[in-house]
């Protein structure tokens, strides 16, 4: 089997001996928060109202309700890889790297990072936007811009980034799983609220725009949809999950799925009832009153966020820190030496986040082109692929492997549709938005 470059390959090894060494201390329950937190986060499914609206109903329903069977089968098939060679793969490169060779570690490393950086980029400008709707209620002529807000959040992410690893944060992602639940209930109930307050004659349902305008709006809300059922990191969840690690993350991920079905339907279908083609990327951006209950949701919404938030930024500081760390230090997380080293790590990837969510905050396009270009390959196409040539010649049942592979087959070559165009809508999007606002626009 290839294996990555050498120059990588000595680091690798300490820190699988080191995560050897680890035995996982969490229950199905912490796996299905970390797996709530990191797909069901409000700047995941804020969106779906907008995506509905921009394919209308019959597509966006079926749409929608195609990606969370898909992202549910495809999470179990992920799971049910763990030790499939006998060996504990504890990240998502190294399991890649177990089945597919150099290209599957190093193709899962740079698509891990898109969707990692994407989706933190979006979420931030989320978060930022949160903040700032509270700030006006308080302060409606306060002078501070989204920028400011982005910022700060910003410097409460890095405060965050400290804590040594995920299941470190198990605490804080239960506080976010909660707040999940907060976001969904309360922006549901509100978002129904206004929708009878309003004319319910004035709401139109109809796609606007040109045909081409149609069509890249639809390529664009595709790729929305793929980004809301983002979860990039469940070999790392399930390397925190105690024996017996499949059954329990079986069990985690399909509670999850049951808070994502409850959340996500429910607040993109009220979402387009109420405000129509009219609904905002943002669907907390749609609603009018009342408004304390609106700077509750805002609230939750942030508080989720940060959860989120620290799930996806952990590949990249794995990935400086092993290089980093001798393996020496590495064992020693009190050392001063590995403090400073994450401190610098997360110092810089803080930095260049905030960066570039304070210039270019659009955050309907960030949450698409990381949708098609990052999560789809890692939440539907490569686990597909993964199971038929990690299980080819072990299944005893020829029709049943068959019949995934007829399943699997299907879900590659429709994702990867998905992907292209996604990406060709968030793009076009994109380059619009640039030409028509300036960089650090207050939004």
């Amino acid at each position: 089997m290839t294996q990555p470059p050498n120059s990588t390959e000595a680091a690798e090894e300490e820190r699988q001996q080191v995560e050897e060494a680890k035995h996982g201390k969490g229950t199905w329950k912490h796996a299905a928060v970390h797996v709530a937190t990191t797909t069901a986060t409000p700047a995941a499914y804020a969106p779906l109202p907008f995506a509905l609206a921009s394919l209308g109903w019959p597509l966006g329903v079926s749409s929608l309700v195609g990606a969370t069977l898909a992202t549910w089968y495809s999470s179990l098939l992920i799971a049910s890889l763990w030790k499939w060679d006998g060996k504990k793969h504890v990240t998502y490169r190294d399991l890649a790297h177990s089945i597919f060779g150099f290209w599957g570690y190093w193709s899962i490393a740079f698509f891990q990072q898109v969707a990692s950086t994407g989706n933190n980029i979006a979420i931030q400008i989320a978060a930022g936007s949160s903040l700032k709707a509270v700030y006006k209620y308080y302060h409606k002529d306060g002078d501070l811009t989204l920028q400011h807000f982005v910022m700060f959040f910003g410097i409460f992410e890095l405060f965050l980034s400290q804590l040594p690893d995920i299941h470190s944060l198990r605490w804080v992602n239960a506080l976010c799983t909660f707040s999940t639940i907060g976001f969904a209930a309360t922006t549901i109930g509100v978002t129904i609220y206004n929708g009878k307050k309003i004319d319910r004659n004035s709401i139109s349902y109809s796609l606007d725009g040109s045909s081409s305008s149609k069509i890249f709006r639809a390529f664009n809300a595709l790729g929305a949809i793929a980004f809301s059922f983002g979860d990039a990191m469940l070999p790392e969840i399930q390397n925190t999950v105690r024996e017996p690690a499949k059954k329990n993350v079986y069990k985690g991920v399909s509670a999850a799925y049951g808070i994502i079905v409850l959340s996500y339907w429910q607040l993109a279908f009220t979402g387009y009832w109420a405000f129509g083609s009219q609904v905002e990327p943002y669907i907390l951006s749609s609603l009018t009153v009342p408004q304390w209950t609106i700077v509750m949701a805002n609230i939750f919404a942030v508080v989720q966020i940060s959860g989120c938030f620290q799930i996806y930024c952990r590949p990249t500081y794995a990935y400086f820190e092993e290089r980093l760390l001798s393996s020496e230090t590495a064992t020693k997380h009190a050392s001063l030496q590995n403090k400073l080293v994450r401190l610098v790590c997360t110092s810089m990837y803080m930095l260049l986040i905030t960066v570039v969510a304070a210039a270019m905050p659009f955050f309907g396009d960030f949450v698409s082109i990381c949708g098609a270009v990052g999560f789809t390959p890692l939440d539907f196409v490569f686990p597909a692929m993964a199971y038929l040539k990690a299980r080819r010649g072990r299944h005893q049942n020829t029709k049943m492997y068959l019949s995934l592979l007829l399943l699997n087959f299907a879900i590659v070559v429709w994702f990867s549709a998905v992907a292209v165009l996604g990406c060709i809508g968030a793009v076009k999007f994109i380059v619009e938005d640039v030409k028509t606002y300036k960089f650090f626009h207050d939004m």
